[in-house]
């Protein structure tokens, strides 16, 4: 039985905000923020979308965030002003500076980090304490293996540790697949929790070779989900990997497996764990997006809550999507370690009674370091900090990634290809991860490699025509601005260097991208060929790592080529995904 409309009345208007916090010596201030009323009988904590980060972060949200269709002006795709008015933050608060970019260099002095791994583990201890004993359990919605030099360097091992340590109970995945079968497996193998997949399937080929799988006669790569008995009731944990993993990444490295969004296969899993397993409530770990899961949830009936990630959206109250079998909640919990969410549910014979949901930033000033967590990533990253501990530059301005089609770190990135590879024209891609570093503060190879550190790093240069990269500017805006979300496969824009263009999302393929020139002002031609250089191709490059291009690039103290990326957008002079200032 789902959450009825009448039922979930009390549950939207529970999101919990932060206050404005004092500067510095807030410990004195953690109670009052960090506890709250206890509510129902089972708690569900969620973190998705941590790239790796064990350190306490700085991460600007993004400023442009565009909703087209029917998505036009609606969560996630809000930013800024708009989201503060949305969701009744004040805007000087801690809470404006954790959810938006409004403000975010002052703030971000104000209010100072987020996250952290020995951070979220006391935060962590204290909410489960707070409910008692086997009355809550730890999710992790993916992205958790990936996003660091350490984590590259070790194969995702040291977050396996970390895992472990932090107590999570059951993941998904996207980026952990970027590290091939084998691997993927051996650390599986050290996880002390659960790997949930229910849309991972063997190809034919691979299921008439039997290779190995969790159930092989469905084709079923991985568990599909688990039960799990929480404050004395059931509940049912169903795990949705990223769908598009084959397309997004190189198929090299899942070459045996197909994914998808499988809502039939879903829809299945769902009706048996209510109707055979006899739960009182069902929740998806996915790593969908957001804007697939609002589709999905109003597509497949019998999930109580979805619990999302991938789009690194921070929505603090969850979205009610109405479906033939009552309702489904969907949210989202941010990115990078700096939010946690808490899910209390009142449980009672096969339903949900009530639940209650907050999505709590994690300001590291307010936590003190676990001292076992602190310990463990510093035995981890002691090898490494050397070699990585050295200044190659200081940042200009504020560098940030997160945003629809450029961030000044994307800049720096395309600066360095441009002058490095002696390339006429730079892409990029148009990764949500990445860290943000404050103006004035050093750079280093660490840093470097928290924009860049993946598998398939290596740069290129192609020669291609004007009309070739028309097309890859048209192919990644379609799966971008796409207004049915199940064609939106992951990623912002491609960013560019040397290049200026007209966007308008909301016209159909092939014709959102217009008015493409050349850095010294001439028009892109169709049919002239040009040098283009990039990094993190799909095909198999021999060029050296973008980390190493981009350490070249400050150590020669280059200034940036430009202070704006070149796109300018049509037709969304009044979408509120748009941030005005700030």
């Amino acid at each position: 039985m789902m959450i009825r409309r009448r039922d979930f009345l009390s549950a939207s208007a529970a999101a919990t905000l932060v206050a404005g916090l004092p500067r510095l010596a807030r410990s004195a201030d953690t109670a009052s923020v960090y506890d709250f009323e206890r509510f129902g009988n089972a708690r569900i904590l969620h973190m998705t979308d941590t790239h790796a980060q064990l350190k306490p972060v700085f991460f600007r949200e993004p400023g442009v965030n565009i909703g087209v269709g029917a998505m036009a002006g609606q969560p996630p795709h809000l930013v800024g002003k708009a989201f503060l008015d949305r969701f009744g933050i004040r805007p000087d608060s801690a809470d404006a500076y954790a959810f938006t970019c409004v403000e975010f260099e002052k703030a971000a002095v104000r209010f100072g980090r987020l996250g952290g791994f020995a951070h979220l583990k006391t935060l962590i201890d204290k909410l489960r304490a707070d409910v008692g004993e086997k009355r809550s359990i730890l999710l992790d919605g993916g992205d958790l293996w990936q996003g660091t030099g350490l984590a590259n360097a070790m194969n995702g091992a040291d977050m396996v540790e970390a895992a472990n340590l932090l107590g999570i109970e059951a993941m998904t995945g996207h980026w952990e697949f970027t590290y091939g079968e084998e691997v993927l497996r051996d650390n599986l193998s050290r996880f002390k929790g659960e790997f949930l997949a229910q849309n991972v399937f063997l190809t034919e080929e691979a299921a008439f070779n039997d290779a190995k799988a969790f159930d092989p006669a469905s084709g079923r790569v991985f568990k599909p989900s688990t039960i799990k008995e929480i404050g004395g009731h059931r509940v049912a944990i169903i795990g949705q990997a990223f769908p598009y993993v084959p397309i997004a990444h190189p198929k090299r490295f899942t070459p045996d497996w197909k994914f998808g969004i499988r809502d039939e296969e879903l829809q299945k899993l769902v009706d048996g764990h209510r109707n055979n397993d006899k739960v009182e409530a069902v929740i998806l770990l996915s790593h969908n997006g957001m804007d697939v899961d609002l589709k999905l949830a109003s597509r497949v009936t019998g999930i109580d809550v979805i619990l999302g990630g991938h789009t690194h959206d921070a929505i603090p109250i969850p979205i009610t999507v109405t479906n033939a079998g009552g309702v489904t909640l969907v949210t989202n919990a941010g990115s990078n370690g700096k939010f946690i969410g808490v899910l209390d549910l009142d449980l009672a014979k096969g339903k949900v009674a009530n639940l209650r949901y907050r999505l709590l930033p994690v300001f590291a000033e307010l936590l003190k370091p676990d001292p076992a967590m602190q310990t463990l990533i510093d035995k981890m990253r002691d090898p490494h900090a050397d070699e990585w501990s050295d200044k190659l530059g200081t940042a200009d301005r504020l560098l940030y990634r997160r945003g629809n089609f450029s961030g000044t770190v994307d800049q720096l990135i395309c600066d360095a290809l441009l002058n490095e590879l002696n390339a006429e024209i730079a892409l990029s891609p148009g990764f949500r991860w990445g860290l943000t570093t404050l103006a004035g503060q050093p750079l280093t190879m660490e840093d470097v490699l928290s924009e860049t550190a993946i598998t398939y790093p290596e740069t290129y240069v192609a020669t291609m025509t004007g009309s070739q990269i028309k097309d890859v500017l048209e192919d990644v805006c379609d799966n971008l601005f796409n207004v049915d979300p199940y064609y939106q496969q992951g990623g912002d824009m491609v960013r560019v260097g040397g290049l200026a263009y007209t966007c308008t999302p909301g016209e159909t393929v092939g014709k959102r991208i217009s008015e493409l020139k050349l850095g010294n002002g001439k028009h892109l031609e169709a049919g002239k060929h040009y040098k283009v250089a990039g990094w993190a191709s799909v095909n198999q490059q021999n060029g050296a790592p973008i980390w190493d291009v981009v350490a070249k690039h400050l150590r020669a103290g280059r200034p940036p080529n430009r202070d704006e990326p070149g796109v300018t957008l049509k037709g969304v002079e009044d979408n509120p995904g748009i941030a005005r200032h700030g």
